[in-house]
């Protein structure tokens, strides 16, 4: 019986890989789990970007926020950077995470691009980045009023993921934005 069990175990190996390979095809491409989801914002002490002194923790209470991971390296951040705009002029509170990136070309980006962020946390060396578990730039976090990310999104911030994500969640959890003013600006 082992030697017809050893003319088949190719087969079965086949069929095996096969299934493996199908299941990981089918899940979501871009979905990127977060072992911190529901989770507080991780402790930081950092520097503003734009102003003197630190930033910390504080930054996130009171209120829900979208914290936006960005560089002035990343093409993609120059791409969703209109939109995160248009969020900002509808009244959607976005903090900046500036990831790993010079800072004299940062705050030229904004000077010359716009700024839709309240603040921005200066990041040079990539630590919060790390404790944040970034995969790159962009990622954008929901964060609650308590300061507890409820959501990650890797990739761009766009009109389809604002509304098919973004929105319904960042009103729920009680943020508050001008969907009018949104609306009549696309």
């Amino acid at each position: 019986m082992a030697p017809r069990l050893k003319l088949f175990l190719p087969l079965i190996l086949f069929v095996l890989l096969a299934l493996f390979l199908f299941r990981g095809l089918s899940l979501d491409p871009n979905a990127m789990p977060s072992a911190l989801i529901d989770r507080p914002f991780p402790a930081f002490d950092l520097p503003a970007l734009q102003r003197e002194g630190e930033l910390g923790n504080d930054l996130l209470q009171g209120q829900v926020s979208l914290v936006n991971v960005w560089a002035t390296w990343c093409i993609s951040c120059r791409v969703e950077h209109p939109y995160l705009d248009k969020l900002a002029k509808a009244g959607v509170n976005i903090v900046g995470l500036n990831y790993k990136d010079d800072p004299q070309a940062a705050r030229r980006w904004l000077q010359d691009l716009g700024d839709p962020y309240q603040l921005n946390i200066l990041d040079s060396e990539g630590r919060l980045g790390l404790d944040l578990g970034v995969y790159g730039a962009p990622e954008t976090y929901v964060v609650d009023a308590e300061g507890v990310i409820r959501y990650r999104h890797v990739g761009v911030v766009d009109e389809r993921v604002w509304r098919g994500v973004l929105a319904p969640l960042y009103t729920e959890l009680g943020g508050e934005y001008d969907a009018a003013a949104l609306a009549g600006d696309l």
